[in-house]
């Protein structure tokens, strides 16, 4: 952890060095001006000499002035390294998800890593501009007023060792307890955040079936499980206030008594006495702000331990040595492939929550993360049962089958998504690993049914899929996508806003925005999964019949609930719980596969989703 967050310092190393050194040279002036306040009082004050009271008042000035300027550059130093430091560590969070596979992704909830990348490299940025001031200024203060006080009376310095030890010795005692509740904290802070998340982009559906109190309810646990840590944890840490306070008022009387009596005997003078009083302040102070630096560094570190985590994520799918730079067309097949699933818990990541609704939703099941190799602990679902099947390039092809069957997740193979557990997947005659990833899904081209749009102009959107593209090109790709036609009645027409998630068009527009994007590609191969759900039945048959009359060449796969999605594509895939049960023509599997039989007299019939067993 410590390496990968010492490399995060990059350029703010020198303005990390320098700090030390402003810090140090003002703890030096800092200590110095109550050594020259006893010289003040013995020599001018006590002896009555004005010129040895204007000498030492004008050097404590000028130490003064100096600590004020040591501590102004300290001060900056640290801010601009500590500010660097976090930018850094959110940058390299950032781009290392970015390379993640779904299967990385699925590793970390949402909330969690909003909650890495905000509350937790907070922490770590106070906890560097702490360490470069205040880890150096502490000791070292401790050090030179402990050197101080045995140069003025070494008998009276053991009131200040003795104090040191009952001090330490309790603040070790409540740091220990506190740490472990800040590590509860954050994981609590996850879950806040989720609840947080959930409600927001949610919040139509809350408000459509009324379930705000039950949304504050939720957010009110989650809250107040986080207060209650806090509130156990400043409880606890409220107790070195008054250990302190115990302290140094006893040294405070200790010191009275004894130096005193050493006054009167003329072993010790008011100065050096008044100096001791400020040397115990000065040291209790420094123990306490080394209490305070305990407790921070052990809240970092755990926040520390959770950035390092997903800066040093490897991802699952990478390039390989000398990968393939070219797709020769849109062929594809599969050879004998499976797939598996994972639970979404892992202990190992400290109990968090995962949260892969996205990911899992695009690969057939909420319930479950992917297994990468069919193999690892715990228990497992299989996705995908040695699933084999060719198809030539240019072809059309349907994929059909209940909820959970895998259609999803077969298509997700193809683009490398995911890699499958056994088996082959090749397109254009190669195995997708052999690829380069960027090549590859370039290549392949995926529609989602719950695919987003950005806030921005359409163009812009639209542009995702081809940054060069024309206006032109996008209007023709809108026109295959039937979107032409929803756009062209907007006030702006293509220079019209999209908002944050397309929330100001409907779902079947921005089915067809997402499909017009993904063709903007093209692709060898164009996946639609279900993505033409939200249309209704005549847009759907336009988007179909435009594909085969425009776009012969493109090899597409589309996955479907409807019939009459489907009927018309070259050879359809029918799968029933990760098995390919069928794959041929609308008319042979109407005549020899039973599930497509099932599934077809039930929309005939208009019986319902043929997702629900007919009960004969």
């Amino acid at each position: 952890m410590l390496r990968t967050l010492y490399r995060q310092i990059g350029p703010y190393k020198t303005a990390s060095l320098l700090t030390p050194v402003w810090t140090a040279l003002e703890v030096v002036m800092d200590v110095m001006i109550p050594y020259v306040t006893a010289s003040l009082i013995d020599k001018g004050i006590t002896a009555g000499d004005m010129s040895q009271v204007y000498y030492y008042g004008l050097l404590m000035l000028l130490m003064a002035f100096l600590s004020l300027g040591f501590g102004i550059l300290a001060g900056r130093s640290a801010s601009y390294a500590s500010t660097g430091f976090a930018a850094n560590l959110r940058r390299a969070m950032y781009r290392n998800i970015q390379t993640f596979a779904f299967s990385d992704i699925d590793k970390y909830s949402t909330s969690g890593l909003i909650t890495r990348m905000t509350t937790d490299v907070q922490n770590l940025q106070n906890a560097y501009q702490q360490i470069l001031r205040v880890t150096v200024r502490a000791p070292f203060r401790l050090l030179l007023s402990v050197v101080m006080c045995l140069v003025i009376d070494p008998r009276l310095s053991l009131i200040f060792i003795v104090a040191m030890l009952l001090l330490g010795t309790s603040l070790y005692l409540i740091i220990s307890r506190v740490a472990r509740l800040f590590q509860q904290v954050f994981r609590q802070y996850d879950e806040l955040n989720q609840s947080v998340q959930e409600n927001i982009l949610g919040i139509r559906v809350v408000k459509a079936f009324v379930r705000e109190k039950y949304e504050s309810e939720k957010f009110a646990r989650a809250a107040e499980g986080l207060y209650k840590l806090y509130v156990r944890a400043e409880s606890l840490m409220a107790l070195n206030h008054p250990v302190m306070n115990l302290v140094v008022y006893g040294c405070i009387i200790a010191l009275s008594w004894w130096g005193a009596q050493f006054i009167v005997s003329d072993t010790l003078t008011t100065g050096e006495l008044t100096s001791l009083f400020t040397y115990v302040m000065s040291i209790l102070q420094s123990l306490m702000m080394l209490s305070m630096i305990f407790v921070m560094l052990t809240q970092s570190a755990a926040s520390g331990q959770r950035v390092a985590e997903v800066i040093n994520e490897q991802a699952d799918i990478v390039n390989p040595a000398n990968p393939v730079m070219e797709v020769a067309d849109g062929s594809l097949e599969f050879r004998g492939v499976r797939f598996d699933y994972k639970p979404t818990a892992n202990p190992s990541q400290g109990g968090e929550s995962r949260d892969s609704s996205s990911t899992a939703a695009s690969a057939g099941t909420t319930q479950a993360t992917p297994l990468l190799g069919g193999a690892g602990g715990g228990s497992r679902r299989s996705a995908l049962f040695n699933v084999s099947f060719s198809v030539a390039s240019g072809e059309t092809i349907g994929v059909i089958g209940g909820t959970g069957s895998g259609k999803s997740t077969l298509v997700n193979l193809v683009s490398r998504l995911y890699d499958a557990g056994k088996g082959d997947v090749l397109v254009g005659g190669r195995n997708v690993r052999d690829y380069d990833l960027a090549v590859l899904r370039n290549a392949v081209a995926v529609v989602l049914q719950q695919n987003t749009l950005f806030k921005g102009s359409i163009l812009d959107n639209l542009r995702w899929g081809n940054p060069a593209a024309t206006l032109d090109d996008c209007q023709r790709a809108c026109r295959l996508a039937c979107a032409d036609e929803f756009i062209s009645q907007m006030p702006l027409g293509y220079d019209s806003i999209i908002e944050q998630g397309g929330t100001n068009v409907s779902g079947g527009q921005k089915q067809r925005l997402c499909i017009a994007r993904a063709l903007l590609k093209h692709p060898k191969i164009l996946v639609l999964d279900d993505s033409t759900s939200a249309c209704d039945t005549e847009t759907d048959a336009r988007i179909q019949r435009a594909f085969r009359e425009e776009l012969p060449q493109m090899t597409k796969l589309i996955i479907a609930q409807r019939i009459s999605s489907v009927q018309y594509c070259d050879r359809i895939l029918v799968m029933d719980n990760g098995v390919a049960t069928g794959f041929d023509t609308h008319a042979n599997l109407l005549r020899d596969n039973a599930l497509y039989q099932e599934i077809y007299d039930i929309q005939t019939a208009d019986l319902g989703d043929f997702d629900e067993k007919v009960k004969k």
